[in-house]
């Protein structure tokens, strides 16, 4: 059984070339196939929003939904490095509601970093949260919890201007001690100068190939979510027509009568005599 990643292993596989892979994952099931493959980090990620509960963003998301997922995930990978999302809400109203969220993730869904969306404007927030001993991966770029101010889910960082905003808030991120960033949909490019420019672990999601790893939602690598599939992801499977087509079999079985058959039927134990006694006993009290 593989050890358990910490961010030191993460940082020297920054300083050997090794990429990192992660994914996002919100069950225990899930979580154990993802651990079973040898992934090195999970994402309980407020995508789940989304991917789990069919809302049209991740804004509904709560602290405590994330923090029931988080530990689910635990159960089923306990030894897997994993980042609690910091949903919406959870650290934008003041620094101390940041530090006292980011604390329950660490106490209660025993995570080993916690993630959070935004760049300068957060810079502070990052700060003080490291500072209670926490590890915090920055995202910045494309923000989903920001995606109604930027316009909708749109690549960030195409024009001169933008990337620069990309830049500096990848810089501040790190300079308030986060430990690792998450660059998500941007020109490979910008994401080429944040990477040679910090020295802490970047890794993308849309942001082309020059990161210190890659992180997909688990929705897209596997084919599940059909409501959209967005450019830079790659579907590994499709569950999504495995499942339906399971589905499809199960009803026509059951329908016709050819499930379940005698493989899948429980035999009577003992005296047969006794369960014939049985049932001619009932058969007579409820026919009377």
């Amino acid at each position: 059984m593989a050890q358990k990643k910490t961010i030191l292993d993460l940082c020297k596989m920054k300083a050997t070339g090794e990429k990192a892979v992660w994914v996002t994952a919100y069950d225990c099931c899930f979580a154990a196939y993802a651990e079973k493959a040898g992934m090195d980090m999970i994402l309980v990620g407020d995508s789940m929003g989304m991917v789990v509960y069919g809302y049209q963003g991740t804004i509904p998301v709560t602290m405590d939904m994330c923090i029931n997922h988080c530990q689910a995930v635990r159960r089923g990978a306990p030894n897997t490095y994993i980042i609690g999302d910091m949903p919406f809400g959870s650290y934008h109203e003041s620094v101390g509601d940041a530090v006292h969220n980011a604390i329950r993730f660490a106490k209660e869904a025993d995570v080993d970093a916690i993630k959070l969306e935004g760049g300068v404007a957060v810079a502070d927030v990052i700060k003080a949260i490291a500072q209670a001993g926490i590890v915090v991966f920055g995202h910045i770029g494309l923000t989903p919890q920001s995606s109604a101010a930027m316009g909708g889910f749109r690549a960030q960082g195409r024009t001169a201007d933008s990337a620069r905003g990309v830049i500096e808030d990848a810089i501040a991120v790190y300079e308030a001690g986060a430990r690792a960033v998450l660059v998500e949909g941007v020109p490979e490019e910008v994401c080429t100068i944040i990477h040679k420019t910090l020295p802490i672990p970047v890794y993308g999601i849309g942001a082309g190939s020059d990161t210190d790893g890659q992180v997909l939602v688990v929705g897209d690598a596997l084919g599940m979510f059909e409501a959209f599939k967005p450019k830079f992801a790659k579907r590994y499977a499709d569950i999504a027509s495995v499942a339906t087509k399971a589905f499809a079999q199960f009803i026509k079985e059951t329908k016709e009568g050819s499930f379940p058959a005698s493989e899948h039927k429980y035999s009577i134990s003992g005296d047969s005599a006794e369960f014939k006694t049985l049932f001619k006993e009932m058969e007579a009290k409820f026919k009377g």
